[in-house]
């Protein structure tokens, strides 16, 4: 797949996982596990990115005494989201158009 694709897709499916309800590293990984695998060290490097974006923000809390960052989507994060959604439609028209049968209009 394509570098920039799957760092778009990447993106959005992290959005997707926070969107409800703030998150944290680890379980975002966890929510994910059954749509795709994602290393700890892609996933901080996706939150950072989104961060510096302004897609997300970060707050830092005391959990089982350690300090644990929870990553909370901004508008700008849904708005990226509802984006996704219509390029998708898109996406899915060319894939279509790249699929068809030989012939086949």
């Amino acid at each position: 797949m394509d570098g920039q694709l799957k760092r778009g897709l990447l993106d959005v499916c992290v959005l997707a996982a926070i969107k409800n309800e703030a998150s944290y590293g680890y379980r975002i990984i966890k929510d994910m596990k059954p749509y795709l695998e994602l290393s700890e060290s892609t996933l901080y490097t996706v939150l950072k990115r989104l961060e510096t974006a302004r897609m997300l923000t970060v707050q830092t809390a005391e959990h089982g005494g350690r300090l644990r960052k929870y990553y909370h989507i901004t508008p700008l994060g849904l708005g990226r989201i509802e984006e996704f959604r219509d390029e998708w439609k898109q996406i899915e028209s060319v894939y279509r158009f790249i699929t068809r049968e030989d012939g086949v209009q």
